[in-house]
């Protein structure tokens, strides 16, 4: 299987550590810092300096504007949000060895919740730290957000029929592969997307985070929210994009405990339309852009019916966001 996406600049530890030295000596004054690599997203290489420091390098040109934007939007948006986020503090820029612009920032405490497992409990109380993070987020007036350099929903993230498609298309190579059966609770829901999303009214501009997911938030050694990072999809589009961390990270019970201090904040502002169920339903990256590779266990008859009183309650969330 050809890979989905190939860097086309591979910034090594060597590298890394030649561009640092060059453009921030203050960084390795005391000698020369311990670098290690932290991740490797679709766009971007971090690595972590010192134990202090996080440096993100572009591998890809398409990556480059995403990062200035974040240069300019975040020190904005940190002092409006309840939760820390990357402040860049050392701008990096182009040069002989590395054609683009890099950043640093300090490290932030904790580790990622995909990594910390959670149990329910935990996710539970991340419900309501959670849901101000997302309502000082959305608060930021959309044409501020644009004034700073937020662009639009320039890939169609927001587009229902769109996603529905690319989801068809992930659960035929799926299919393929014998590791579904035909005629799944996605596949309607895919219909109702392609039915209903083209029709449903487009909500105000609001800013969103673009990629909130469980890799993206920070817990502390508590399980306890201290961050939210990677902010290369920050752009002015539709709020459901944010809100479908409702599904991906909170149990039922506490998507309701998110929905009423949401609804309170409705009652002291005016907010945009809520999303239309199908959008929020076929949005989730991990249909659209990644592949199984691994045939899953057979379910039970009983796992079968735990599975279908969750689809059910999802639902019953989802129709309250209308």
């Amino acid at each position: 299987m050809q890979p989905l996406w190939t860097a086309e600049r591979e910034v090594t530890p060597e590298l890394a550590s030649a561009l640092i030295r060059e453009q921030f000596p203050a960084v390795a004054a005391a000698g020369a810092p311990s670098i290690e690599r932290l991740g490797v997203g679709w766009d971007n290489v971090a690595y972590l300096v010192g134990g202090i420091h996080v440096f993100r390098f572009p591998q890809r040109q398409l990556a480059v504007p995403l990062l200035e934007t974040e240069s300019r939007l975040l020190p904005v948006l940190a002092p409006r949000l309840p939760l820390p986020v990357p402040v860049p503090i050392f701008l990096g820029l182009p040069s002989p060895a590395y054609p683009w612009p890099f950043q640093g920032y300090a490290r932030l405490a904790g580790r990622p919740a995909s990594d910390a497992s959670l149990d329910e409990a935990a996710r539970e109380r991340a419900a309501v730290p959670l849901a101000r993070f997302l309502r000082a987020l959305h608060d930021v007036p959309a044409a501020e957000a644009a004034h700073l350099g937020a662009p639009g929903d320039t890939l169609g993230r927001a587009d229902a029929p769109m996603n529905a498609q690319q989801t068809r298309e992930r659960l035929g190579e799926a299919r393929a592969r014998g590791l579904l059966d035909r005629g799944t609770a996605l596949d309607a829901i895919c219909a109702e997307a392609e039915a209903e999303g083209a029709r449903a009214p487009a909500p105000p501009p609001t800013l969103v985070h673009g990629d909130l997911y469980a890799r993206h938030l920070l817990v502390d050694s508590r399980g306890a929210l201290s961050g939210v990072i990677d902010w290369g999809d920050v752009h002015v589009g539709h709020p459901a994009l944010d809100l479908s961390i409702v599904f991906g990270f909170l149990p039922p019970r506490a998507r309701r405990v998110l929905l009423r201090v949401r609804r309170r904040a409705r009652r002291e502002r005016v907010v945009p339309s809520p999303p239309p169920r199908p959008l929020l339903w076929c949005h989730p990256p991990a249909l659209r852009h990644r592949r199984v590779r691994r045939r899953p266990r057979a379910r039970s008859p009983r796992r079968a019916r735990q599975r279908q009183r969750r689809v059910s309650v999802a639902r019953h969330t989802t129709r309250s966001l209308m």
